[in-house]
């Protein structure tokens, strides 16, 4: 229910109206909602709120103040700031009876109640019930008048209707609850406690609502229950030119509509009359401290506690001097000036008189003032740098005092000051940043302010500390790379110019004109890594960066192994040494061998670096190295080592046919080295007399065999040969048994013993000379440079025909030390035991395995 507010809030909370004025319409019909409340809200936009019966919420702004609506819910509107209006709910329903009622009842309000049914629906009989009453029947659809609505027309209302005796139809129901169109009156006195004599207004106070638009309201005003005034006036004020103390004490209105009978009448009210001693005072329109040149100027007589009709004199006299001048004589309280000059700034004062007594008022002074002229400002300060105190002057050339000033930044206040005696003003403050830009200012001494010319202020910044950033391509800077130096100044005025500097020396300079800094590209060398620094200057001091030390990578190249000689004892202590050429320290030095790591060794300056072993056998094989730094890895060739193994102290060994040797038994002599590094030479000695020798290229040992004869008893022994020196066998002593008979077939025995080792040794020979002779052609009496290889075949006689035996001869050999020349090899057959005149017989026998090779001095050619 609307109630009554204040007119302030009538004013600022709008209201909805209807049209049809139906809360309750059926469906696919339309209602034009109207929202009032502000004089010029047509010429502005509107809100409109909406809650559906499921509270679901939009709102739409449209133009204008109407919204047509055809669904059901809550309404609620809003123009321009004002707050939400009172909320109307619509409900379009389906029903096939309703009852219609307006939305506000005022009291005397013509109402109209409407039962109706849907169309094409049918309804003998209708009833109108009020508080479940029977209020009035009718045929059909009807309408129920309330001529003028009151109290005793509250209640709840509801439609039945009915057809036939069995069929009936209910509508929905409606409260009305009717509301004061305007509340009781307040009257009230301005003001409330007069003096005896002045004027008093009485204010009879309410408000019709402003669903009421076209209601008018009248007023009468009573004093001591007497109409002050004949019939009723549409002014809710009313004036008492002059009250006396000995006037009445009571007041009342009575408030009422043009149209109909409602009457409302306030309570009683009292005006109390002081008694005052006169008194007479002057104002001016304006003040005093606001009379400018060209300007109206309205001086005014106030007098309090005069009784009666008065008469104002208004004098004035020059200032300094005593003739006064009388400028007005009338009822009039005021005096005025229409257009104020210099010369009017005079002592002005007034008298009152009633008739019977004259009163005089204080005397005011009048000043003049003129109007400011257009200001002019300066700025006063050495050099616009952030930190420097800069002041702003601003000064009108004319202008009546007091005048002030103000200080603007970009439309921004920044102060003000005042000059009570003329002449400018300054303001000042500490140069920032932000501080750039337009300024001006105003000069104000009541007239209106008058604006100064702009000035614009840059401040400069000085450069603060640089910062040096260097850029790499990757973590570490290598050889190669493309190094960007970046500098830059988080603060300072551009243009900056930016230098940069290794160790001292000036790299390159750019500038920057707009602020971010500038960069320097270097492309990388060994000789780059150092100390680097920039400068800042804008012109206002030069800034130093910090330095930053930049190291420039070398990659490491490829390192070589070298090895203390490529052949190694047993026992030796070898020294691998890996060197790279180029590459930044520090370098890791990896050995290995057969790929199997050995060691690693660190080389903080950048050194090779050198790993030393005892070798034993198992140490042969390739060894390589490897040198690393922080930007890789790189492995050197592969470099052999042979470890050679010094020959043991060889084994002899005879083997004979029986227990007891004797002459004519074949021996084997066998001498064999338990270890050493092939190949081994092996040589066989009797009493110390060599016997022969052999290689055996792949290890093991070698053996001889010996026909014994007489001259083979005595003392064997051997020695082995690796190049590393030769190791001599321990000595085996052989006793022959049986040494009897001549000398002469021992002899012969002992001689072809010996030329089976020669014969072997020849068969080498040739073969070795025939191959030099294909090669080179030599000569048979070219001298052998080198002893024959006998390889890993043992001399070891098989298959000998069992008619012939034999027998081991010794002979000097080479007794003059000349050089020997294998002249022929023969096969011999051997017929007769000892007779050596019969060995060329032998040649005669293509049978014979077994072959023979005389061994003759060379003789000396002639020349």
């Amino acid at each position: 229910m609307l109630r009554w507010v204040s007119l302030l809030a009538l004013a600022t909370v709008p209201v909805i109206s209807l049209q049809p004025p139906w809360t309750t319409v059926f469906q696919r019909e339309l209602v034009l909602l109207t929202c009032h409340g502000f004089h010029d809200y047509t010429t502005g936009k509107t809100k409109w709120y909406h809650e559906d019966p499921e509270y679901h919420r939009s709102m739409k702004e449209i133009p204008g103040n109407t919204l047509e609506v055809n669904n059901s819910g809550v309404y609620r509107c809003q123009v321009q700031d004002s707050p939400l209006s009172n909320p109307v709910n619509l409900i379009f329903t389906s029903a096939s009876l309703i009852l219609q009622a307006p939305l506000w009842v005022f009291e005397g309000d013509s109402v109209i109640l409407r039962c109706r049914t849907k169309d094409k629906a049918s309804l003998d009989n209708m009833t109108l019930y009020k508080n479940r009453k029977v209020l009035k029947t009718f045929s059909k659809d009807s309408d129920f008048y309330i001529r003028q609505a009151s109290l005793r027309d509250n209640g709840e209302y509801h439609c039945v209707g009915s057809k036939g005796h069995s069929t009936s139809v209910s509508s929905n129901s409606i409260t009305i609850q009717v509301q004061d169109l305007f509340p009781q009156p307040q009257l009230k006195a301005s003001p409330s406690r007069p003096t005896e004599g002045s004027p008093v207004t009485l204010t009879c106070e309410t408000q019709l609502p402003l669903q009421r638009p076209d209601s008018q309201l009248q007023f009468r005003f009573f004093k001591n229950e007497q109409a002050l005034e004949l019939g009723w006036s549409s002014s809710p004020e009313i004036q008492i030119t002059a009250v006396r103390k000995e006037d009445p004490e009571y007041y009342q209105c009575q408030a009422g509509t043009v149209k109909s009978s409602i009457r409302k009448q306030s309570q009683k009210i009292s005006i109390t009359v002081p008694r005052v001693v006169a008194s007479i005072q002057i104002s001016t329109r304006p003040s005093l401290e606001w009379v400018f040149e060209g300007k109206e100027l309205v001086l005014i007589c106030l007098a309090y506690g005069v009784p009666g009709s008065l008469i104002f004199s208004w004098y004035r006299r020059a200032k300094e001097q005593t003739l006064e001048e009388m400028i007005q004589n009338s009822q009039e309280a005021e005096f005025k000036i229409s257009t104020v000059r210099n010369s009017d700034a005079e002592e002005y004062y007034c008298t009152v008189s009633n008739g019977h007594c004259s009163f005089l008022s204080n005397k005011v002074t009048i000043d003049v003032k003129i109007p400011v002229s257009h200001p002019s400002l300066t700025i006063r300060t050495p050099k616009t740098v952030e930190g420097q105190i800069v002041t702003l002057f601003c000064e009108a050339k004319s202008g009546s005092s007091r005048i002030l000033y103000q200080f603007f930044h970009k439309e921004k206040l920044l102060g003000s000051s005042s000059a009570p005696s003329g002449g400018g003003a300054s303001f000042s403050f500490c140069l920032a940043t932000e501080h750039s830009g337009n300024y001006h200012c105003t000069a104000d001494n009541g007239f209106g302010p008058q604006t100064s010319e702009a000035v614009s202020i840059s401040v400069m910044v000085p450069a603060s500390r640089p910062v040096l950033t260097l850029r790499t391509p990757r973590a570490h800077a290598v050889v190669g790379d493309v190094v960007e130096l970046h500098c830059e100044a988080e603060r300072g005025s551009p243009p900056i110019l930016y230098r940069f500097y290794r160790g001292g020396i000036t790299l390159g300079s750019k500038s920057d004109p707009l602020g971010g800094g500038a960069s320097f590209n270097l492309p990388l060398t060994t000789a780059h890594s150092g100390s680097y620094s920039c400068t800042a200057d804008n012109n206002l001091g030069i800034q130093y960066s910090v330095a930053v030390s930049l190291r420039v990578t070398v990659p490491v190249s490829r390192p070589l192994l070298t090895l203390g000689a490529p052949q190694a004892v047993v026992g030796d202590l070898v020294e691998l040494h890996c060197e790279v050429q180029r590459g930044s320290p520090p370098i890791l030095y990896r050995f290995y061998h057969k790929n199997v790591t050995l060691g690693s060794i660190s080389a903080p300056s950048g050194e090779g670096a050198s790993f030393n072993r005892i070798v034993t056998p198992e140490h042969s094989g390739n060894y390589s190295c490897e040198a690393e730094n922080v930007l890789g890895a790189q492995r050197s060739e592969v470099v052999p080592l042979n470890v050679t193994v010094p020959a043991s102290r060889p084994v002899l060994t005879l083997r004979t046919p029986r227990a007891q040797a004797v002459v004519g038994d074949v021996v084997e002599l066998h001498c064999e080295a338990e270890r050493g590094s092939p190949p081994i030479l092996y040589r066989f000695y009797h009493e110390d007399i060599t016997l022969g020798n052999g290689s055996a290229p792949s290890g093991g040992g070698v053996s001889i065999n010996l026909s014994l004869t007489v001259e083979h008893n005595g003392n064997y022994s051997c020695d082995a040969d690796n190049g590393l020196g030769p190791q001599r066998s321990e000595v085996l002593t052989l006793h022959i048994r049986g040494l009897t008979g001549n000398s002469g077939p021992v002899a012969a025995g002992v001689t072809g013993g010996l030329l089976s080792l020669a014969g072997l040794a020849a068969v080498a020979l040739l073969g070795y000379c025939g191959l030099a002779r294909k090669a080179g052609k030599k000569s048979i009496s070219e001298p052998i440079r080198s002893p024959p290889d006998f390889g890993t075949q043992e001399p070891t006689y098989h298959n000998l025909p069992a008619s012939i035996e034999m027998q081991p001869v010794y002979c000097n050999v080479n007794p003059n030390g000349r050089e020997i020349v294998y002249l022929e090899v023969q096969c011999v057959q051997k017929k007769k035991k000892h007779a050596a005149t019969n060995i060329p017989g032998l040649l005669k026998d293509k049978d014979s395995s077994v072959i023979y090779a005389q061994v003759k001095a060379a003789s000396t050619p002639t020349i």
